[in-house]
């Protein structure tokens, strides 16, 4: 009998032993019905199961509920399974592409064959999906072997699925069946569908098979669901928040940058009040990074082929990059750059270091190029040109923790500067199981990832470790922002590199005379310029703190006979390196303070004959409304503390 029993570690640390072959449900049970009814997967050693799977081997258990992200993702993959079902019952003969969960919701690529996609009936699917959620079907699991998966979908002919299957090894796959729908798919699943109480198709658009732009275009159905019909509608309510702070509308209405066909697709053009943002932005780093001791570069917008063969980039990158750039004179070959690092590592070589030299910072506001294709472009989110605040410090490992908290505290001094207050961090670390994807030694990798661990709680930030997360040369750090719509977004990444540094072959004499590889951390607090703008554009909804505000300051005359006090007003504040206009249109103050508003200028200055006999002007502030007059001079003097404040 005590060879039957099975050990199980719960989050708490505490261990329990359990009759081989339970089911995760069956043991939540045993800890709480209430449990029992939340939990929709749970993650045992690591690896997510069904909650019906049963359980042979001594291990740990975690369950999660629709609060938890794996329980969402997997709520969301399921449905979409559904939505499948729903579209086959609707549409017979369709094919299936791929349906994972997204971030928010999820989707399905669908090839409708012989059904106009154009006029496919949204509302027809989602009353379908509801039914069928009613049914309280059963998710099975079933392990099929590669003959009979084949046999399967040849019956159906779905060669989507077939391309799929080909690439998977016998014995690996598995079919996940509900009510009439069978799919290809390593799940898991929620037990039910009786959890899905609410759904919404969100958009339609095309998607070509796998990506490749050769390929078939298919129909991708984007929607969401959730365990009640109030989620749904919250969600619904913030989405239309969202298309108020869409990047792409204020960035057209406040003139900030726009993407002209002429120039080509994902290659924006900043307007002089988004070159004023982004300069803002850049010397704001570039200030920080003197004081951290960085020395700034300059390296070209191309690069020889040979450059990116030699860091690895090439073969990652070669499918992403834009085609090889012949030169008429001789046989080299250049690419428009898809990342500074290897230029860095260039100037690391541009001449012999010593250890006393160590850690040099070399930082670059560099503009790079990847070939995203068209359907994957979107605003100034993902682009095909972009400007990273990168930098990359070529240090000692015992001097990489000290390196890595710097590198923390400026990230999140950027945070501070600009109102990012809800973060967490996660820690990309290797596969516990498998160490054999990582290159490098073993205890120079312990040191790397106790150096990050240690650093992020040094600085007392919530932190999550993401095991199997770490690139195949080292550990990371992402810094994870949520903004005022409650979106999380990627900002701020810290990466350790053992590996480029022995690609190029880069050294620095040790203080025993002996030549030894520097390590090298990649850094890039906003990351893209383009995108981090644009997030930042969506976050306060086009009202950007005074300090990077296109225009500052707008002064508005009453009438004609206050232009040249206005004029003066104006003069006083430019001298002091303000940005700031006149508006002297022949409008009615009320609409000249409308329209100010509208274009989120920080300070309005009102000025007509009483102000000009008192030499003041009447300030009207965006956030607070009228504030009162007041001298030129006491003006200037709280601005000017409005803005030393605001970056420090």
């Amino acid at each position: 009998m005590g060879n039957n029993l099975i050990k199980i570690s719960f989050p708490d640390s505490s261990v329990k032993e359990y009759q081989s072959g339970i089911s995760s449900m069956e043991i939540a049970k045993s800890i709480s019905n209430s449990l029992a009814k939340k939990i929709l997967v749970a993650s045992y050693n690591d690896d997510y199961v069904d909650l019906s799977r049963k359980l042979t081997r001594d291990g740990s258990i975690k369950f999660h509920t629709w609060e938890d992200k794996e329980g969402k993702s997997t709520f969301w993959h399921s449905s979409a399974h559904i939505m499948a079902e729903a579209v086959e019952k609707l549409y017979p003969g369709v094919k299936f592409g791929i349906g994972p969960s997204i971030e928010n919701g999820f989707y399905y690529d669908i090839d409708f064959q012989d059904h106009d996609s154009s006029k496919i009936d949204i509302s027809k699917i989602e009353k379908e999906f509801i039914s069928l959620c009613a049914k309280n079907l059963l998710f099975d699991r079933s392990e099929v072997s590669k003959k009979d998966a084949v046999r399967y979908f040849k019956e159906k002919d779905d060669k989507y699925k077939l391309e799929l299957i080909d690439g998977l090894d016998d014995g690996s796959i598995t079919f996940y069946k509900q009510g009439e729908f069978t799919d290809l798919c390593r799940g898991p699943h929620i037990p039910s569908s009786k959890f899905i109480k609410s759904f919404k198709v969100l958009n339609v658009a095309g998607a070509y098979w796998r990506g490749n732009e050769k390929n078939k275009q298919l129909t991708r159905l984007y929607a969401i669901s959730f365990p009640n019909q109030q989620l749904l509608e919250d969600y619904l309510i913030k989405l239309e928040e969202a298309k108020k702070r869409d990047h792409r509308k204020i960035g057209k209405e406040l003139e900030l940058f726009f993407f002209s066909e002429k120039v080509g697709q994902g290659l924006p053009i900043w307007l002089p009040n988004g070159h004023i943002v982004r300069e803002n932005l850049i010397n704001f780093m570039y200030s920080e990074q003197k004081k951290q001791g960085y020395k700034h570069v300059t390296s070209p917008h191309i690069g020889s082929k040979d450059l990116y063969v030699t860091s690895g980039h090439y073969d990652k990158y070669g499918e992403s990059s834009f085609q090889p750039i012949q030169v008429p004179s001789d046989n080299d070959e250049y690419l428009l750059k898809p990342m500074n690092c290897p230029h860095h590592c260039e100037v690391y070589r541009f001449k012999p270091h010593s250890y006393k030299e160590l850690p040099l910072r070399i930082a670059e506001f560099g503009t790079v190029y990847r070939y995203e294709q068209s359907g994957e472009l979107h605003g100034m989110t993902r682009v095909r040109g972009f400007t990273q605040d990168d930098a990359h410090i070529f240090c000692t490992i015992d001097q990489v923790k000290e390196e890595v908290i710097a590198v923390m505290d400026l990230i999140l001094k950027v945070f501070k500067s600009l109102s990012f207050e809800n973060f967490k961090v996660q820690i990309s670390l290797r596969d516990k199981e498998d160490n054999s994807k990582y290159i490098g030694d073993d205890k120079l990798w312990d040191r790397a990832e106790n150096d990050l661990i240690e650093s992020v709680e040094e600085k007392g930030i919530e932190a999550v470790a993401e095991y199997g997360e770490a690139a195949f040369y080292g550990p990371k750090i992402d810094f994870m922002v949520r903004d005022s719509l409650e979106r999380e977004w990627q900002l701020g990444t810290i990466q350790v590199d053992y590996q480029l540094p022995k690609r190029f072959d880069l050294n620095y004499i040790d203080k025993n005379n002996e030549k030894k590889t520097p390590v090298l951390i990649h850094r890039a607090p906003f990351g893209s310029m383009e995108r981090f703008i644009a997030i930042l554009i969506e976050h306060c909804e086009g009202n950007f703190p005074l300090w990077l505000a296109p225009e500052q300051v707008i002064i508005l005359p009453i009438n004609d006979n206050v232009k040249t006090y206005a004029e003066n007003v104006n003069t006083s504040l430019t001298d002091n390196g303000l940005r700031s206009s006149v508006d002297f249109r022949n409008e009615k103050i009320s609409k000249k303070v409308r329209d100010a508003e509208l274009k989120k200028v920080p300070y309005m200055l009102i000025v007509g004959d009483s102000e000009m006999s008192s030499n003041t002007i009447s300030v009207r502030k965006k956030t607070e409304g009228d504030i009162g007059k007041m001298s030129v001079k006491d003006f200037l003097s709280s601005i000017k503390s409005d803005l030393s404040t605001s970056t420090n």
